[in-house]
């Protein structure tokens, strides 16, 4: 029972830290919206490749607010959402498995 408990433990915490680092690639690409960034820079290609299919996203969902971009404090509230309900739970269930709840 503690290899099960260890494993959908592992599984909670490497998902909350992939939700973190998704956070600070949304951030550095908000970041980077703000100054004229070269288009042909790996860096920026990559930043926008990673975080361009779920701000698409959220901007069809997102009323058009006068050049304001919202869609990445939206999606940064959902995966925080995501992060204390989701992830969480799991990392619960794990623990209470391990104590044998």
């Amino acid at each position: 029972m503690y290899i099960l408990a260890n494993l959908i433990t592992g599984i909670g915490q490497t998902l909350h830290y992939l939700i973190n680092i998704y956070l600070l690639i949304i951030v550095g690409r908000a970041i980077i919206s703000w100054v004229n960034p070269d288009p042909y820079n790996p860096i920026v290609q990559f930043l926008y490749k990673a975080t361009e299919p779920v701000l698409r996203y959220a901007r069809r969902i997102l009323p058009i607010m006068g050049g304001i971009d919202l869609s990445p404090i939206v999606v940064m509230v959902a995966l925080f959402f995501i992060d204390q309900v989701a992830v969480q739970s799991i990392i619960d269930y794990g623990t209470r498995l391990k104590m044998g709840l």
